[in-house]
């Protein structure tokens, strides 16, 4: 199973993306599914947590600009993504928690499985 991202690209700050997590052969149902970001030179840290109980919980640098949502029909996790900035930069991935269905606090990454690729949000100056 691997996830697979897409929605990135290039955008000003201030603008918006919507970013997309599928899993062919995969049901995200009974899992908590992460977002995550890397950008080069730094570690990966979380930015939102999509949980089965349909609640949320996000990284204080992300909080108020962006929102994660889920669509168990179609099996696919989103990333609303306002207000844009520069530190927004970053490869976005996300992966499912196989140990817990519900995630409200900073977990460990060994928790996650099923890494994405990822997708590439740039911010333009």
């Amino acid at each position: 199973v691997q996830f697979v991202e897409s929605g990135g690209g290039l955008v000003q700050p201030g603008g918006s993306l919507r970013l997309s997590c599928t899993a062919p052969g995969f049901n995200f149902y009974g899992y908590a599914i992460g977002w995550f970001r890397q950008a080069p030179g730094k570690e990966r840290e979380m930015v939102a947590i999509s949980n089965n109980d349909h609640s949320a919980y996000y990284a204080d640098s992300v909080k108020g600009r962006f929102t994660v949502s889920r669509d168990n029909a179609e099996n696919t996790i989103y990333l609303q993504m306002n207000n844009l900035k520069p530190e927004d930069t970053a490869i976005y991935l996300c992966a499912a928690n196989t140990m817990r269905s519900v995630v409200k606090t900073t977990v460990p990454f060994h928790e996650y499985n099923y890494w994405g690729q990822g997708t590439q949000v740039t911010l333009s100056s």
